[in-house]
C-alpha cells in the first residue's frame, strides 16, 4: 500500500483515541459530559470498553481515509477549506464510531457469536451493556463536531448531514431485518439496491460528504460525492456478500448469512433466474436457522447457489459498480487532473478489489 496511507492512517487512530480514550480522563469528559460529579472510572468504562475493544480489534479504516483524502483532493483542485487539516482529522470518528456502534447492533439483532475473530460485544460484556454502549456510540460521534472552531455554519451543516445519514443507516436495517426475519419473503434486486444504499452505503455517503464539506466543496459537489460514495458502498457489500458464502467473512464462518436468512444478492439473482428454486432455499433457510452454521442446510445452499453460477455473477456485478464509480468519484471537480489524493482514492479501492479476490481464490 502506498506508504502515504499509513501517515494518514496513524493521524486517524490518533484523532480515534482522543474522542473515545481507553480510559476516562478530563478533557475527554469535558467534551463528552460537561460536568459530571458523581460517577467513577468504572461507570466511563461501561461504554467505553465494549467500544473500543471492538474498534482495536481490526477494521479497514477505508471510509476514515476516503473523508480525509477526500478534503484533501478538494484542496488540490483548487478549493478553499473552511477546516484545518487537525479539524479535518478530528472529524474521522463521525464515520468510525458510526460503524461500530452499527456492528455491536447488527449482531445483537442477528444474535451472532463471533466478530473479527473475537466473541461479540453482547457475549463478552453483557447484552444490556453491549445495547447502550452501541446507541451511547451514536451519540458521541458528533462530539467531534462540537470541538471544531469552525463557523457555526458549517458546524450546522456538518449535524444536519450526520443525522440524515444515521437515519438512513437505520431504515437499511429495518428493511434488512424484515427481510431475513422472513424466511419466504424475497425482496427484489432493485429493493435490495436501495436497502444496501441505505445500510452499508449510507456511511460511505457521510464520509464522502463529510470530507467534500470540509474541503470547500460547493453542495452541488458534495451531494454528487454521496451518492457515488455509497454506490462504492453497495459495491462492496455486494462483495462482502460473495465472500461469506466462499471463504466466509473474517473472523466469521462461511455461509452465517444463511443461518441468518440473510437475502444477498447471490441468493436474489439465484432466484430470478431459477423461481423454482425459491421454496427449497426457503426451506433451507429454516433448517439452517434451526440447527446453527454446523447445519448440513449451508453448505447445501451454497451448492446450490454454486452449481447454477449465481456467486460469481454477484462478483462481477460487485467489481462492475464499485469500477464505474471509482472513475465517476474522482471526476466530481473539473481541475483534479493532477490531484495526487485522487489517484490515491482510486488506488485505496483498486488495492481493496485485489485484496478481495485474492482472498476467494
Amino acid at each position: 500500500m502506498n506508504k502515504q496511507f499509513n501517515s494518514i492512517l496513524e493521524n486517524i487512530e490518533i484523532s480515534l483515541k482522543r474522542f473515545l480514550p481507553e480510559y476516562t480522563n478530563p478533557e475527554w469528559q469535558s467534551l463528552s459530559f460537561k460536568k459530571i460529579e458523581n460517577a467513577n472510572t468504572e461507570h466511563f468504562s461501561q461504554l467505553i470498553t465494549p467500544c473500543r475493544t471492538l474498534m482495536d480489534s481490526g477494521g479497514k479504516r477505508w471510509r476514515p481515509l476516503l473523508l480525509v483524502l477526500s478534503s484533501q483532493y478538494c484542496s488540490e483542485s483548487g478549493l478553499h477549506s473552511p477546516l484545518s487539516r487537525e479539524e479535518t482529522y478530528s472529524l474521522t470518528p463521525l464515520v468510525e464510531f458510526v460503524h461500530t456502534a452499527s456492528l455491536i447492533h447488527d449482531d445483537i439483532e442477528d444474535s451472532a457469536d463471533t466478530r473479527r475473530g473475537l466473541p461479540c460485544a453482547h457475549i463478552t460484556y453483557g447484552l444490556d451493556t453491549a445495547l447502550n454502549a452501541a446507541s451511547w456510540l451514536y451519540f458521541q460521534a458528533p462530539t467531534v463536531i462540537d470541538s471544531l472552531k469552525a463557523d457555526e455554519n458549517i458546524k450546522n451543516k456538518l449535524y444536519a448531514l450526520y443525522t440524515s445519514e444515521v437515519r438512513r443507516l437505520h431504515l437499511g436495517q429495518a428493511m434488512d431485518i424484515y427481510w431475513h426475519r422472513n424466511p419466504s419473503l424475497y425482496p427484489s434486486v432493485e429493493e435490495y439496491t436501495q436497502m444496501v444504499h441505505c445500510k452499508t452505503g449510507t456511511l460511505a455517503s457521510l464520509a464522502a460528504q463529510t470530507g467534500f464539506l470540509a474541503g470547500g466543496a460547493n453542495s452541488e459537489q458534495i451531494e454528487k460525492s454521496g451518492k457515488i460514495a455509497a454506490c462504492l458502498g453497495e459495491g462492496f457489500q455486494i462483495l462482502d456478500d460473495v465472500q461469506n458464502l466462499t471463504t466466509g467473512n473474517p473472523g466469521k464462518k462461511r455461509g452465517d448469512d444463511i443461518v441468518e436468512g440473510k437475502k444477498s444478492l447471490p441468493i436474489l439473482i439465484h432466484i430470478t433466474e431459477n423461481p423454482e428454486d425459491k421454496e427449497k432455499i426457503s426451506q433451507l433457510f429454516e433448517k439452517a436457522s434451526r440447527e446453527g452454521i454446523d447445519s448440513s442446510a449451508v453448505e447445501e445452499c451454497i451448492a446450490l447457489l454454486s452449481t447454477k453460477g449465481a456467486i460469481e455473477k454477484a462478483l462481477e456485478k460487485g467489481k462492475e459498480v464499485i469500477n464505474e464509480n471509482i472513475k465517476a468519484y474522482t471526476e466530481i471537480l473539473s481541475n483534479s487532473k493532477d490531484s495526487e489524493s485522487a489517484k490515491m482514492i482510486e488506488e485505496l479501492f483498486s488495492l481493496m478489489v485485489t485484496k478481495f479476490e485474492s482472498k476467494i481464490k
